[in-house]
C-alpha cells in the first residue's frame, strides 16, 4: 500500500455502501482519481466540510496495487467555496467547472495546467461575478485539451479573418468567413474574438476587476461551451442550468 499526501479539488461525491461516500478528485500529481471516504455520511470528524464540491484540499489517501479506488483518510481544507456567499448562479458556475473536468479528463492522467486553471477560476466565481471566469475557464479548457481552432483564418479558404467576425458551427471544426459558413453556423463578433485573444494572454486575476455583465461576450461563451460539447460528444447540463439562472 502506498500512502500519498497532495493537493486536490473535490469534484463530486456519491453515496457508497451504507455510510461511505465515493469521491471524485482532481489531484495535482495524479490527475483525476476516485476514492472511498469511509463512514463519511455518519461522522464528520475526519472530513468536516471538506467533501463539498469544488473544495480545494490537501488530501491524505492510500492506494493498493490493482485496486481502482483509493482509500481516503483525511482532508485539510485549503480553500472552500462556502467561505463566500452562495446563490444559484455561483452554484451553477462551480458545477459547470466540476462537470467539465469530470467529463474531459481521463482518470490518472496528471494535467497540472488544468489543475491551476480550475483553481484560479473557481476562486474568482463570486456572487454576481461569474460570467468572466466561466467564459475564461471554458475557453482555456478548449485550448488546453487541444480543441481550440485558430480564430484568425478561415478553415475553408484560408482568408485572413484577424480583426473581423468569424463563423463557427457546433457540428464542424474550425471557423470560417461569411462566404464559407456552414449550415447552422453562428457568428462570433470581432469584439468577442478580441476578448478571447485577451483572455489567452492575461491571467484571470488580471481581468477580475472589470465589469462583466451577462451580456458581455455572450457569443464567446456560447462558442466556448459549444466547442467543449462537440468534443465531449454530449450536452453539458450545468451550462444549461447556468444560462437559465
Amino acid at each position: 500500500m502506498t500512502q500519498r499526501v497532495g493537493e486536490a479539488i473535490v469534484l463530486r461525491t456519491w453515496p457508497f455502501e451504507e455510510a461511505d461516500l465515493l469521491v471524485s478528485l482532481l489531484t495535482r500529481e495524479q490527475g483525476r482519481i476516485k476514492g472511498v471516504a469511509r463512514h463519511a455520511m455518519r461522522s464528520r470528524r475526519r472530513f468536516g466540510g471538506a467533501l463539498e464540491p469544488m473544495t480545494y484540499v490537501r488530501a491524505t489517501y492510500a492506494e493498493k496495487p490493482k485496486q481502482e479506488l483509493v482509500r481516503l483518510d483525511a482532508f485539510e481544507i485549503l480553500w472552500s467555496p462556502l467561505k463566500e456567499p452562495i446563490d444559484y448562479g455561483r452554484t451553477a458556475a462551480l458545477e459547470f467547472v466540476a462537470e467539465v473536468l469530470e467529463e474531459a479528463l481521463p482518470e490518472q492522467a496528471p494535467e497540472d495546467a488544468v489543475f491551476r486553471l480550475a483553481l484560479a477560476t473557481i476562486e474568482q466565481m463570486q456572487v454576481k461575478k461569474i460570467w468572466m471566469p466561466v467564459t475564461y475557464f471554458a475557453l482555456w479548457m478548449g485550448r488546453l485539451m487541444g480543441w481550440m481552432p485558430a480564430l484568425g483564418h478561415c478553415v475553408s479558404c484560408g482568408l485572413d479573418l484577424r480583426g473581423g467576425a468569424v463563423w463557427w458551427s457546433p457540428a464542424a471544426d474550425g471557423v470560417t468567413c461569411a462566404d464559407d459558413k456552414r449550415g447552422g453556423s453562428m457568428a462570433l463578433s470581432a469584439a468577442s474574438v478580441a476578448e478571447a485573444q485577451r483572455m489567452f494572454r492575461a491571467p484571470v486575476e488580471e481581468l477580475a476587476g472589470e465589469e462583466w455583465p451577462r451580456g458581455r461576450a455572450g457569443d464567446l461563451r456560447s462558442f466556448a461551451v459549444g466547442l467543449l460539447e462537440r468534443h465531449l460528444e454530449r450536452r453539458i447540463r450545468s451550462a444549461r442550468a447556468l444560462e437559465r439562472g
